[in-house]
């Protein structure tokens, strides 16, 4: 998604293909570990045509696949994508979209354009007209002046953030032994016997269900013209989570598809006698195609 940047160029020059403008806004992501779907709150950073930085409060790898959950901004709706991540440091994340709709592109699409129509050219900031009157000399003292502050903004960069560190790591240190000092005081109690999974209809669990993902209707099935109806047997933990999902019937090219989709799904905990239990229910996906 970049390249590298001309070295005769006196200005900055964007070095990615498609350029990112900064976009800060609430923004959920669920990561599949184990079988069990974890959210990871997070707030977004820069958006582009292609992908999104995000700072999250939580760790995730190069290479794992999330599923996105923002509201772009002056658009309307709600926006649920899938994302593989590129980098991560420290806390932040660059995440590239996977299997976008058409809909999904023009509206990503329609938002950088607009943004560009007011910032051009977001990774430079010196202008045309500017550095066409500039001449040699006043250009290599602007430039000196220029590395200068950036070295001084960049050591006192670091010293913030190793203040910072020392900071949080004696936060953390004392609030690691305070939770210990809480956690021997309470009294220890008896385990609750969990109760075995109850058989729930299809209908009421879809009255239950907080989050769908839809299912990426395979290519070469589409080319073939396979529809159909996949049946799954689904299993669903005490907290909502779906944590095991077997094909019960439907054609063999699409029951990947459903079961990759339903393993995101969520619901609202089912609860006998005030205490929420684990499902098995059978839910059915409708592969109509076009």
């Amino acid at each position: 998604m970049s390249v590298s940047a001309a070295q005769s160029s006196p200005t900055t020059v964007n070095s990615r293909r498609f350029p990112r403008f900064p976009l800060s806004i609430p923004a959920d992501v669920t990561i599949l570990r184990s079988g069990v779907a974890y959210s990871i709150p997070g707030r977004t950073v820069t958006l582009g045509e292609r992908g999104l930085g995000v700072v999250l409060a939580g760790e995730v790898r190069p290479g794992d696949s999330v599923n996105l959950d923002f509201n772009l901004p002056d658009f309307g709706g709600r926006l649920q994508l899938q994302a593989v991540v590129r980098y991560q440091a420290f806390l932040k994340c660059g995440l590239e979209f996977q299997s976008l709709t058409p809909q999904q592109q023009r509206l990503i699409e329609h938002w950088t354009r607009t943004k560009s129509v007011t910032n051009p050219n977001p990774a430079s900031p010196v202008g045309k007209s500017q550095s066409a009157l500039a001449t040699p000399s006043s250009f290599t003292a602007h430039a000196g002046h220029r590395q200068r502050r950036l070295a001084g903004v960049r050591r006192a960069v670091n010293v913030f953030l190793a203040v910072l560190l020392v900071f949080g790591g004696l936060y953390w240190w004392h609030w690691h032994r305070t939770w210990n000092e809480l956690e021997s005081r309470i009294p220890a109690t008896k385990p609750l016997v969990p109760q075995p999974p109850v058989s729930v209809p299809a209908a009421v669990m879809q009255e239950l269900l907080i989050h769908r993902v839809e299912p990426i209707y395979p290519e070469g099935a589409r080319k073939a013209k396979i529809k159909g109806v996949v049946a799954l047997d689904v299993a669903i933990g005490t907290d909502g989570n779906v944590i095991e999902v077997r094909p019960l019937s439907g054609p063999d090219e699409l029951t990947s598809a459903a079961v990759d989709a339903v393993k995101w799904w969520r619901f609202k905990p089912y609860v006998i006698n005030g205490q929420p239990v684990g499902v098995k229910t059978t839910l059915a996906m409708d592969f109509r195609g076009n």
